[in-house]
């Protein structure tokens, strides 16, 4: 039965976990975005730095008013942020971060059976792999560095959740 309870635990820490971590990156998105409109237009809405939200220049120009009709494709490119260029029908816009969600996964399980199996010092070496590997890009985009932070508290958290409780409800 423990077999069984490990299982699931793995699975719910690796593959629920995405939706946590989508959530807490919409709610920072939100606060963010009050945050700049209670700043006025002088505030670090300007900033292209300060959050995934910036404006983009309208294809027709720097100077044309927005067209109501159409919405703001915003920074992303299926979940991903994306490093704003030309116009997105010229150019496809930079994507930065690929490949999040699968290391997000694989972050939670590890996070998840080195609490199980008692090893903490294991997601030491995880937190380590990720940052070196991620660091050239978090050093040239502070975006990044920011959505690189929100997610792995926010995923290892969960891991950790959800670890903790398996081992210590479930497990006993």
């Amino acid at each position: 039965m423990n077999a069984l309870w490990i299982a699931l635990s793995l699975l719910t820490a690796g593959f629920v976990g995405w939706p946590v971590t989508a959530l807490v990156f919409r709610l920072a998105r939100t606060i963010d975005d009050k945050a700049d409109a209670a700043a006025g237009p002088a505030g670090s809405a300007d900033d292209p730095s300060a959050d995934v939200t910036v404006d983009r220049e309208s294809p027709a120009g720097p100077g044309s008013a927005p067209d109501p009709g159409k919405s703001d494709p915003g920074n992303s490119v299926n979940g991903d942020i994306t490093v704003p260029g030309t116009a997105p029908a010229e150019q496809p816009a930079t994507r930065i971060l690929r490949g999040g969600a699968i290391i997000g996964v694989l972050e939670r399980l590890a996070v998840c059976l080195a609490i199980l199996t008692g090893q903490p010092v294991a997601i030491a070496y995880v937190v380590a792999i990720k940052g070196l590997g991620r660091f050239a890009e978090l050093k040239e985009t502070p975006v990044a560095a920011e959505r690189f932070i929100i997610g792995t508290l926010s995923s290892m958290l969960w891991a950790a959740g959800v670890a903790a409780f398996t081992k210590v409800v479930l497990l006993g």
